[in-house]
């Protein structure tokens, strides 16, 4: 994430806002996406997702750190180990935002069956 801040100004005073969490960045690498899916299957420490990628462990959990930090995942401790678990009702507004190109893509592949079987008619 980047790390951006929203600032307003009350009374000459500037007050620091916390940045709303952005899913849609938190998706953009594909190891967090993958993280997701493998999350999607239940909860895991650490060392088991990290087990699945050629990075460091702290490459992993930084990566983890961004998926908390957006809402998309949790974090509950058992004494040293550290278990993430998906959320995936964070993931609705992304859902939302792709429906609309699907139903585009529909109509699209739909006219264009229209048209093919138009052209098969005419021969």
């Amino acid at each position: 994430m980047t790390g951006k801040q929203i600032l307003t100004y009350n009374n000459r005073t500037m007050n620091t806002l916390p940045p709303e969490p952005d899913v849609f960045a938190a998706i953009s690498h594909p190891a967090r996406r993958q993280i997701l899916d493998l999350l999607s299957d239940g909860d895991a420490p650490v060392k088991v997702i990290a087990g699945h990628f050629e990075m460091s462990r702290p490459a992993i959990s930084q990566h983890l750190r961004i998926l908390l930090d957006a809402g998309l995942v949790t974090e509950t401790r058992h004494g040293r180990e550290r278990r993430y678990q998906l959320l995936p009702d964070r993931l609705i507004p992304i859902r939302d935002w792709l429906s609309h190109y699907e139903q585009f893509w529909d109509h699209h592949l739909e006219r264009l069956q229209q048209h093919l079987s138009q052209g098969k008619k005419k021969t």
